[in-house]
This record gives structure tokens, sequence and C-alpha cells, in this order.
């Protein structure tokens, strides 16, 4: 849908809050999206100056519009939530977490058992949770059935079953771990009040369950029943031990949630931090793949609602590290400097930091710190899989890095044995390439280091890694050749996206096991050219060694570039575009001067 096409409809679009959605040409539902106002929502994404390539790539590809009013924001965000989970649209924000989570059951029926479920059905039961451990959850149903006797037999306790003397009591009662209603020895009362301490457990509400029991305790002291009152005892000390294990941030807090975010590319991590009594009761990090142009605020606030929804949050106060727009008011949202909270926040962003890098480590393999043999089993594997002539002893890797339409560097990476040869590392500014030109700047590259080596007379590695497409591995093979080193090594390509090897050549791509300690190597081994480049790259930037490519086009000024690079992220992207789309953007004048220059390159 162009915009003029969209002008003509764009008065029929209701001012009122709602949620929107985008068909494309085939019907499918693409994206979803809720607004205060849906018409000033719809009508920015027809806007020359909406931010953003992909939300542009988008645009293209909307065909068809339609609209759900409601009566607030709210509603607005739950409907968002409820079509986004049941449709999944290509361009929506994609909450990776696809586990089961555990729940503690009360079960409807006389007498309700407890116990550990993972389906949640509409048989007017009460769940508790979800938790995101079933370890925990075992070791609080274990916990209670310690202090507290309920039943776990199945048997339809009844009042006309237990009339008519139709059960006996088991070794649970014989053991003390039931009070035995089965024969009528326990009032379906006493059961109830014993049900609800347990629920209070189960919810992180221990105090009002030891003040229970310690009322209970000086009834027995005044009726001389010391054994009683010991038991009871020994219950609180038990009770209070295990609050005191609990992570007590403050006993001044009461109920709140603290949400922390760290982005990557394309993936968010989302911390939660459950806090009930003052006391950490649930801690919860979710992957997040964004699609469009999403800023943390719009992230943090999706997966915010999500997770409260999934985790049945009921606290009134979020803590979080900056100001979200969160549709339902009556929640404050707390931005702390100081104080507990702002040290719970520490902790949230500490969990959160650390969940990242334990993906990628399990991404990845380290081999620091193993055996001669282990390293050697890894290398072997990664031989036989590539049908490699030699064992990879020695791998070397490139990376091409540019931002934004700034000229080029490269970096190149050495693993020697499965780990890092920091001192055989390389920096490359490009010298013979002008412009944007990965396949020409990875021939440059290639043949310089190896050109190197050649006239060093050094050792050549056994398996060099280019990081790209083939277009990338042709240039490589292309100096290789031209400095006669055919058959001293093996060059393969590695796609970015999709992590599959390939040989010159060859139309078939290879892919190593998802799970084996190859591929694992190779994922190594690319992320720390990436890294290596990556902070190369920074460093010539904020050295001023780069100019933008832009700047080179006469009658092209600062702030159009600025507003071009604003809108399409990169030189590359504003090269596809057509004369229409930049003129649009920029005027015909200026759209004139970009096309005619990159004619010329």
């Amino acid at each position: 849908m162009t915009p003029s096409t969209f002008q003509q409809i764009a008065h029929t679009i209701p001012v009122n809050p709602g949620i929107y959605k985008y068909f494309n040409q085939e019907g499918v539902l693409i994206y979803v999206g809720k607004a205060k106002s849906l018409r000033k929502r719809v009508s920015s994404y027809f806007s020359k100056t909406f931010v953003g390539y992909k939300t542009h790539e988008l645009v293209q590809r909307i065909h068809r519009i339609e609209f759900t009013i409601v009566d607030s924001e709210q509603d607005a965000f739950l409907l968002e939530n409820a079509l986004i989970k049941e449709y999944q649209p290509k361009y929506n924000i994609n909450l990776k977490d696809d586990k089961t989570y555990p729940y503690i059951v009360v079960k409807k029926e006389p007498f309700p058992r407890i116990f550990l479920t993972r389906k949640k059905i509409n048989d007017g039961s009460e769940y508790i949770g979800p938790f995101t451990s079933s370890g925990r959850v075992r070791e609080l149903i274990e916990f209670v059935k310690q202090y507290i006797p309920l039943r776990n037999c199945k048997l339809n306790l009844t009042d006309q079953n237990i009339q008519k003397g139709k059960f006996k009591v088991c070794l649970e009662y014989h053991l003390g771990n039931c009070k035995g209603p089965c024969e009528g020895l326990q009032t379906a009362a006493d059961y109830q009040e014993g049900l609800g301490m347990v629920k209070n457990i189960l919810k992180g509400n221990l105090g009002s369950v030891i003040q229970h029991f310690k009322s209970e305790m000086q009834i027995h002291i005044a009726a001389l029943a010391f054994e009683k009152a010991a038991i009871l005892q020994k219950k609180i000390e038990h009770l209070e031990n295990y609050q005191s294990k609990s992570v007590v941030v403050s006993k001044y807090l009461t109920n709140l949630d603290v949400f922390s975010i760290v982005k990557d590319h394309d993936h968010a991590f989302v911390n939660y931090l459950m806090v009930q009594n003052g006391t950490i009761v649930q801690t919860h990090t979710v992957p997040v793949e964004t699609k469009l142009e999403e800023t943390d605020e719009e992230v943090l606030s999706f997966v915010i609602g999500n997770l409260r929804i999934l985790f049945n949050s009921m606290a009134n106060e979020i803590v979080v590290p900056f100001p979200i727009d969160y549709p339902d008011h009556s929640i404050s949202i707390t931005i702390p400097k100081s104080g507990d909270k702002k040290k719970l926040l520490d902790l949230s962003i500490k969990n959160v930091a650390y969940f990242k890098e334990e993906l990628r480590k399990k991404k990845t393999l380290h081999l620091e710190g193993k055996s001669d043999l282990e390293k050697k089993k890894v290398l072997y594997e990664l031989q036989n899989y590539l049908q490699l002539s030699e064992v990879p002893m020695h791998i070397e890797c490139f990376d091409n890095s540019n931002f934004q339409g700034a000229y080029p560097v490269s970096a190149m990476v050495c693993f020697k044995e499965g780990i890092p040869s920091k001192n055989d590392y390389r920096k490359f500014n490009v010298k013979t390439v002008k412009g944007i030109n990965d396949f020409a700047t990875m021939k440059e590259v290639v043949y310089r280091r190896y050109k190197r080596l050649k006239e060093e007379d050094a050792v050549f590695p056994q398996l060099v890694i280019i990081d790209g497409g083939k277009g990338q591995l042709s240039a490589a093979l292309e100096s290789i050749q031209a400095l006669g080193l055919e058959g001293q090594t093996t060059l393969i390509g590695l796609a970015k996206n999709e992590e599959e090897i390939f040989f010159a050549g060859d139309s078939n791509s290879i892919k190593l096991p998802w799970d084996s300690d190859s591929l694992k190597l190779v994922r190594r081994i690319r992320d720390e050219v990436h890294r290596f480049g990556i902070g190369f790259h920074r460093n010539q930037r904020s050295k001023g060694t780069f100019k933008n490519e832009l700047e080179q086009i006469a009658g092209i000024g600062p702030q159009t570039i600025s507003q071009l690079l604003k809108t399409f992220r990169s030189v590359k992207n504003i090269k596809a575009q057509s004369a229409e789309i930049l003129a649009a953007e920029i005027g015909a004048a200026k759209a004139l001067l970009l096309i005619n220059y990159f004619k010329t390159q």
C-alpha cells in the first residue's frame, strides 16, 4: 500500500483506542498493533518521516487494514496480546518462551488434594503459580506436608461415602501425615483451616502461618499440654528457618514486579523478579526476537504485559530501568535511583546479563583448560564432517565490518588446537576498495594475509573460514589462486543466518549437527571474529578515521545525510531505494543527485 493509496482511506480510520491488523496480498495477517488513537498511529506508518528500514519493508507488504475499537488502552493491550499469541504475525515481537510451567493445583473436590500439574484446565480448581522451577514446586509441596497434614489419596470423600463407612485409614494416617477424613476423624472445617495455611505458605505468606502456630502453642501451654506445644515450637522454628533462606529484600517492601532488559541486535533478553511481602518468590528470564526497529521501551512494555499475565501478578508497582508507556494507569511505574528497589533492579540486571552470557556459552564451545585429548576429539570430529585431508589444528576466520556506509575494515582471528591464539589476530584497514564492496574487500584482505605468510615462509592454516556468502568465498578463493596457493589450505564459507557451510563450486551446503561440538566450535570462532572486528571498527570511528560515503556527494548536506540514515539505516539500503521513495524522503532534486552518484560507482 503506497502513501497516496493510504491517504484515500485515512479519513475513515477512527480516532478511538483499539487494535489494527495489517494483511498482505494473500490475506495473511502480518502485523498486529495497539494504539491510543488508531488514525494517528496507523498514519505514522505512511508518513515520510517514519523511521526504520524494516518498518518500510512491512509497509510495502500491507494490502488491507482492519480495526477493532475498544474502550481503553488496557483492553487494546489485552486484545493485541491475544491476537499475537493466536496468529504469531511475521512482523510482531516473538516471545521465544515455549516452556510449559508447573502449577500447584488445589483440586475442586471434597477435602481437596494438592499436587503438581503442568496442565491448567477449566475445572473449577484453584491453580497457584505458575512456577519457573518444578524442583521448587516439589520442594514446597514436601515442605508443607511436613507441617500441615492433608490427604494425598484419590478417594471420593463425599459425606455420604464417609457416613456409610466405605473407607479405612491408611498408613499415611498412622504416620501422622493425614488426619483421617476418610473415616470422619477430621471435619471439613478443620481440613479447610489447614488448607488455608497451605495456600499462604505456597504464596510466600509464612508470617500468618507462623502466627497461627504460635497462638495454638500458647493454648497448649495454658492447658499444660507441653508435648503438643513442643511439636508446634519445632514447626515454628522450621518455618522461620525456611523463611530466612528465601531471598528477603526488605521487610518494608510489599508486592512489586522488577524488570530489566538487554538488547543484542535483533534479540532482547528480559529478566523478571516477582517480589511478595519483601521476598523474591519468582525469577525468570525470557529471550525475545524483535522484528521491526522496536525501541527498548516498546519491547520491555510488551514483555512486561505478557509475563504479568502469565505469572498472575497482582502487584500494583513495577520497577524498571527507564520510563515505559504501560497501558494500565492504575499500576505505578518506578525508576529507582537508590535504596532497596535500586538494589532489586541491579540484581535483575545482573541476572539478565548472566542469562545472555550463559546462552551464548551454550551455543559455543570453549576448549580452554581442556585436555589435549578433548581438544583433538573435537578437531577430529570437524575434520570428519568436512572431509578435510588434515586435522584443522590451525584455523583462521575472516569477517568484514562496516556501519551505515562508512568505509569497511576487516578482521581475522586465529585458533590453534581449538583455542584463540590472540597474538596471531590481525586487523585490516582496507586500502584498494572504494565504497562498500564486501567481495572486493574480502579479496584484498585474504590476499594481503597469505601473501605475507608466503613471503615469510610461515605455516598455513589447515582451514580458513570466510564469514559470509558464496560471493565472499569466491572472492577469497581468487586471492588464493592468484598467489598460487591452491592445495595449501581449505577455504569454506559460513552462511550468516542458517549456519550452513559450503565449499567453492558446490551447489549443496553442509549443515553440522545442531548439538555437535564441531558446530559449537565454529560458532565460537565466528562470534570471536565478530567481536574483534566490531571492536576494531568502533575504535576507528571514534578516532574519526572514516568518513561517510554520502559526504562525498556534492549537494547532499549533513542534515540530509542524517535524515537518510535515520530512515534507511545504511548506505546499502539507501542504494536499494527507487527514485520515487528517495524523492518522497528528501525531495526530487536531491534524490536525483543520489541516483546519479550511485550509477557511477
